[in-house]
């Protein structure tokens, strides 16, 4: 079984958070096992969207989940850190660890490259700098529109105020650092979004990533994510807008209004004999004046009327 939380609850790892949680809440109450009772299949199936939502349906949970794929990717499942003993303290998370490590050339490497400069005769030229940082930013559709400046809690390694950074790569000591030479900081920075953003673009702020003892900082990139609001999201860049349509207009076809992301009512054909999953593209109707595709889906109503009953019954005498 699949156990990756993207998969399960089946969107991609682009979605903004606020997509995540609708996604979950929807697949939350379609396999709930009140309203599945006895349904052992339902069950399973809940309880993996229960635990896919565990794993990212927060920001910090999913910033989480992120990092330790990133490392898995590189590492397996094994600790790259078993080798070092003892373990970190001095306020410097391992997750920070790793990513200063595979940018900035830490205490082991350090002394590997020293090693080279006594065999080789010759100083190491190498310039040394921070890891870059990657996170991720959410927004609306109005404000990637006409731009924003949004508040962004930011954190990073810094170069420890106590040592100044002195003990890198050396066997002194510092109780603030752990003779790291940098520790974890938190702070809230000012993101300047500019108008007409798009989903995915990335903003560089130059020397916001992890700092280097020895070096220049690191840069921080963001990833913009454009929360595309209820009943919408972002495939490969591109805006998908499901429409629910009753079964009678599925098959028979007929004219249906929608309203678009700039808040304007359109009316579209739907033609018969129309399929769930079928698309159609209205280029000026997305984003920003961009392409919008409408995807059909099957409006489920919650409570059937008297009425609605019997005529369901009437065409299943008919082979419906």
């Amino acid at each position: 079984m699949d156990d990756n939380p993207y998969t399960v609850l089946g969107v991609t790892k682009d979605a903004t958070d606020a997509e995540i949680k609708r996604v979950y809440r929807k697949l939350a109450r379609q396999y709930h096992p009140d309203r599945n009772p006895d349904d052992a299949a339902a069950e399973e199936k809940f309880k993996s969207i229960q635990s896919a939502y565990d794993k990212i349906g927060t920001k910090e949970s999913r910033k989480e989940y992120d990092n330790r794929d990133r490392m898995n990717d590189m590492f397996g499942n094994g600790n790259p850190f078993s080798g070092f003993g003892g373990g970190f303290s001095g306020g410097v998370d391992l997750g920070d660890i790793f990513s200063q490590f595979v940018g900035g050339r830490g205490r082991t490497q350090n002394t590997m490259n020293q090693h080279r400069e006594r065999n080789s005769g010759r100083p190491n030229n190498e310039i040394k700098k921070g890891s870059d940082i990657v996170s991720a930013l959410d927004i609306s559709l109005d404000d990637a529109k006409n731009g924003a400046e949004i508040k962004f809690n930011h954190r990073r390694l810094k170069i420890c105020k106590k040592c100044k950074g002195t003990t890198f790569g050396t066997t002194k000591s510092c109780v603030e650092c752990n003779a790291m030479g940098i520790t974890t900081r938190e702070s809230t920075i000012t993101v300047k979004v500019p108008a007409g953003a798009e989903q995915g673009q990335q903003l560089r702020l130059k020397k916001m990533g992890n700092e280097h003892p020895n070096g220049e900082p690191g840069d921080l990139i963001i990833n913009i994510r454009l929360d595309a609001e209820e009943g919408r999201r972002w495939e490969n860049g591109r805006l998908i807008q499901e429409v629910p349509i009753s079964y009678s207009t599925l098959i028979l076809g007929g004219k249906i209004q929608i309203r678009t992301p700039s808040n304007k009512r359109i009316q579209i054909d739907i033609p018969e004999n129309s399929k769930i999953g079928d698309r159609r593209r209205l280029n000026g109707h997305g984003h920003d004046g961009g392409p919008l595709d409408v995807e059909l889906t099957i409006l489920e109503p919650e409570k059937l009327t008297k009425e609605q009953i019997k005529a369901l019954e009437k065409l299943r005498k008919t082979g419906l």
